[in-house]
């Protein structure tokens, strides 16, 4: 059976980078994470799809138990041309991932790798990254 790639483009607007300035370990650098709006569902989304809702909430679900709880859900700096993500170009973990109504609510880490670096350097200058989904 032949998989297709699917890559959805959120408006960038809907996630926030967020620097971790409490809490730390003694030694321990801060952290920066994305947070917001990951995939939307039951409305045209920015590459005109309409994903049904039932069937989004089933499988964000079922990514979030299976992946996003065992720290398997890591994404890359760029859109992958498979849905295997190549570890040596991970840049974020998703941390979490919920709907919230008609859309998908994610949180996630930057890491601490070459490709997190470079995410991490485009998002202090300035960069308005956003985060695509792969189905």
């Amino acid at each position: 059976m032949a998989h297709s790639l699917i890559v959805e483009t959120p408006d960038p607007g809907c996630v926030q980078y967020v620097i971790e300035e409490k809490n730390l370990k003694e030694g321990t650098e801060p952290r920066m994470w994305i947070v917001g709006e990951y995939m939307m569902a039951g409305e045209v989304n920015k590459n005109n799809r309409v994903y049904d809702v039932s069937e989004m909430s089933r499988e964000v679900n079922n990514y979030a138990n299976t992946f996003v709880e065992n720290k398997r859900s890591m994404g890359e700096l760029n859109p992958p041309t498979t849905a295997e993500v190549d570890l040596e170009r991970a840049c974020h973990l998703v941390t979490e991932l919920k709907m919230d109504r008609n859309v998908a609510m994610g949180k996630s880490m930057v890491l601490s790798t070459p490709m997190g670096k470079i995410l991490e350097s485009l998002i202090k200058d300035g960069v308005q990254v956003g985060v695509s989904s792969r189905a």
